[in-house]
């Protein structure tokens, strides 16, 4: 057993299918599935199911690719102790961000993060947080910016800032005379929301806890992005809550959107970073963090 095997296992595992799986390693299929078949038989244990149309994991073959993944996260970790022991600031750093958060930050952050650290390219992904947080599990992901609340075992977690939320309207809505609004009011209107699954769609509930009722929801219309929601808004349909990040700078960009503040205490996120507890170089998050609070986000209040 090698961990030539192991990364074929988990590949197949991971794509279901013998062809894709072969991709993902960089192989020929026939090498992949004599490199399964020969596995198997060295366990003594069957570890898929085959069929023309599907590839399933036994129940045994689930925990052994539970402990491969494992041992897999460790044999990198070998490579990134080297590294880091050189110099934690040479070599990618692969930086998961979810999808309200990667548009507004990434484009102040990669210049910060150049000018700081040369020799540590950004390998990115944006995604939403729990299939960020599983690509960090696995080692997929170094580092991964997200929204809190956040808990996960074998994670650290370290807050950089907190950000208030603000209401987007067409410029000339009923409520552009207002210095600032009652979150209450947001049941009376109709309001975009990010589509289910989403910890910001959560976080604009809260806010407006009207809203969740059958009636608020049925008044309710759905955006893939927030840049979706914002162009829908422009358009004249609707209202929105939006990060301070994404929202503090569009009526200079568009004379047809308006932004308010809400009336105090003003609901915010907590934007933290989060790293498995196991990651050796330390030198790198560190830069990260920095680089984040030098970007000066619009609105937002470093939490130091």
């Amino acid at each position: 057993m090698t961990l030539t095997d192991l990364r074929y296992l988990v590949a197949l595992a991971r794509e279901r299918h013998f062809g894709r799986a072969a991709e993902r390693c960089h192989v020929s299929q026939p090498t992949l599935s004599v490199a399964i078949k020969k596995l198997e038989e060295q366990l003594g244990v069957l570890l898929f199911e085959r069929s023309a149309a599907d590839v399933k994991i036994t129940g045994i073959g689930r925990q052994i690719i539970e402990q491969a993944e494992r041992v897999l996260l460790e044999a990198a970790q070998i490579k990134e102790i080297a590294a880091s022991g050189k110099d934690p600031l040479t070599g990618p750093l692969r930086l998961g961000v979810i999808y309200t958060i990667g548009p507004y930050l990434l484009p102040r952050l990669i210049p910060l993060m150049h000018e700081m650290a040369p020799r540590m390219p950004l390998i990115i992904q944006e995604n939403y947080t729990a299939r960020l947080t599983d690509a960090l599990k696995r080692g997929e992901l170094d580092v991964i910016i997200i929204s809190l609340p956040y808990e996960e075992q074998g994670i650290v977690t370290q807050v950089v800032y907190d950000e208030p939320f603000r209401v987007l309207m067409p410029a000339e809505h009923r409520w552009r005379t207002s210095k600032a609004i009652e979150p209450e009011l947001l049941a009376d209107d109709q309001l975009l929301l990010l589509g289910a699954g989403n910890c910001f769609r959560d976080q604009v509930l809260e806010v407006c806890p009207h809203c969740r009722t059958s009636s608020g929801l049925q008044r309710t219309l759905e955006g893939s992005s927030l840049e979706t929601i914002r162009h829908m808004v422009a358009t004249g349909i609707g209202v929105t809550i939006l990060p301070s990040s994404a929202a503090d700078e569009l009526p200079e960009q568009n004379a047809l959107l308006t932004v308010r503040p809400f009336a105090d205490p003003q609901p915010a996120r907590r934007v933290a970073i989060a790293w498995r507890v196991t990651y050796p170089r330390g030198g790198a998050i560190d830069v990260l963090r920095k680089a984040i609070l030098g970007s000066t986000l619009p609105g937002v209040t470093p939490v130091t």
